[in-house]
């Protein structure tokens, strides 16, 4: 490689992760909490009675006592099933969703606002869904433009695989540290930017492919991939469709097969029908579709498990982007792997202050932000425990107090100060939890989570025998 192109690109790759790597670092750590959404949405509300059975005359009755008490609102009826990843029935509209007893009476209404507020930090930044997908996505095409510059940037990049070195004020450990967990995680990283520039970009491609090939018809660009919706099925019918039918087919059809979720598309119209999503063993696409009509009668499927390979691979981009596939051993590698990605993104900025001939208020603001971010997120879990219900008022609130806060104290205690804060919310969150939990505190749902919070707090916590330097990834 030319010395003129290892220049550049090292000039490119600090530009593109001093822009990013705030935004970066938001994304990625709420991304590898994300993975763990399920787990944490049982957490939320832990008491809630668990099976795994699908029984389909309770799934109808189920729906049926939902529309006596919510009407025919709203354009979608939903029923997730308890193979769905969470052991619970659950049925819904597009505005209210409740948990359904085992005789199918309408159970407690379903609410996991602080899941709800992580995963739309992730996918929005808590944007307006609009703006903040296209953000978001806009950041993992960059990502991939900043491993590209990194990978060009690093001249022995095999020869340096392993090498960590310590000592000195630490800044060398901290770029070791970086170049390591960025080398070792390359191709998840790769796989991450990527998948996750799609979900935005491809909207906007479909629109300009539209109006530029199709007279404007989206339809026309999406079919080949998204199977479209039939129409006037019901024309001339009356009543709630035959859902259990429906369900017994798909079980005697397809008994390998995991029930996700079904839907009711447009109920009350002509164009009403169901559509039930089944994951298939073995195969990485989200899941094939059945589709019925009112009467319960099979339509379709909708071609996702046999038809082309690139309507397979669209299909199956969310399940690799979150590491929803192969059970929990997936979940824990992504989870692992986001949190170096996150850490990457941290280290890149604490490397280029670190090299600055200058010392400011950056210098305390960045390691209050980093430290910040997590210590927000607990911060607004423990306000779901008092009724607080705008969470993400809570989290902004909380981080630009702390940042704030930050910027107070010498920027060689900021880090230690936070993890400080850090395990002790956590601890407090664990505590007032299971306080309001008491009597689900043994459950399934319950312990694992307080297990992995007190483990968090336990690693986070400055204990003496810790390098200060080396180890605040932030300083």
């Amino acid at each position: 490689m030319r010395r003129s192109l290892n220049e550049a690109s090292l000039e490119a790759h600090s530009w593109l992760g001093l822009a990013l790597g705030a935004a970066m670092y938001l994304i990625c750590l709420s991304g590898a909490l994300a993975v763990f959404n399920q787990e944490f949405e049982r957490w939320e509300q832990p008491a809630v009675l668990e099976s795994e059975e699908i029984d389909p005359r309770l799934a109808e009755r189920a729906l049926e006592n939902f529309v006596a008490r919510h009407g025919m609102e709203g354009e979608h009826w939903f029923i997730v099933f308890p193979t769905s990843g969470i052991p619970r029935l659950v049925v819904e509209n597009d505005e209210v969703a409740h948990f359904v007893n085992a005789d199918g009476s309408l159970g407690a209404i379903e609410a996991s606002p602080w899941t709800a507020m992580l995963i739309d930090l992730h996918y929005y930044l808590h944007m307006p869904s609009g703006i903040g997908m296209i953000v978001v996505s806009a950041c993992g095409a960059m990502l991939l433009a900043l491993i590209l510059s990194g990978v060009f940037a690093h001249r022995r990049i095999i020869k340096d695989a392993f090498r960590f070195r310590r000592g000195g004020n630490g800044t060398q450990g901290t770029i070791d540290l970086h170049n390591r967990l960025s080398v070792w995680g390359l191709p998840f990283h790769v796989m991450i930017s990527v998948t996750g520039a799609y979900y935005g970009l491809a909207g906007i491609l479909v629109f300009v492919a539209a109006h530029t090939f199709f007279e404007g018809d989206l339809e026309a660009v999406t079919a080949p991939v998204f199977t479209p919706e039939p129409t006037g099925l019901a024309r001339g019918t009356q009543g709630l469709p035959a859902i259990a039918r429906a369900v017994e087919y798909v079980l005697r059809e397809d008994p390998q097969g995991k029930l996700v979720f079904l839907t009711v598309h447009e109920p009350g119209t002509e164009d009403e029908f169901v559509e039930i999503f089944v994951q298939q063993p073995g195969r990485l696409i989200y899941a094939e579709s059945y589709r019925f009509d009112r009467a319960g009668e099979f339509i379709e499927r909708g071609g996702y498990l046999d038809g082309p390979g690139g309507k397979q691979l669209v299909y199956s981009l969310y399940r690799l982007h979150f590491g929803d596939f192969a059970g929990v051993g997936t979940k824990l590698l992504y989870g692992f792997l986001g949190l170096g990605l996150a850490i990457v993104s941290a280290t890149g900025i604490s490397i280029w202050l670190a090299k600055r001939k200058r010392e400011d208020v950056l210098n305390a603001v960045w390691p209050a932000f980093v430290w910040g971010v997590p210590l927000a997120l607990t911060l607004a879990a423990i306000a779901t425990l008092f009724g607080v219900s705008q969470l993400e008022w809570a989290f902004w609130g909380s981080l630009l107090a702390l940042v704030a806060w930050g910027t107070r104290l010498p920027s060689a205690l900021v880090a230690r100060r936070m993890r400080v804060l850090l395990a002790g919310s956590l601890v407090l969150l664990v505590v007032l939890h299971g306080g309001q939990h008491a009597a689900a505190v043994f459950e399934a749902a319950a312990w694992p989570v307080y297990v992995a919070l007190l483990l968090c707090a336990l690693l986070v916590f400055p204990h003496r025998f810790s390098s200060r330097r080396s180890l605040e990834l932030a300083a």
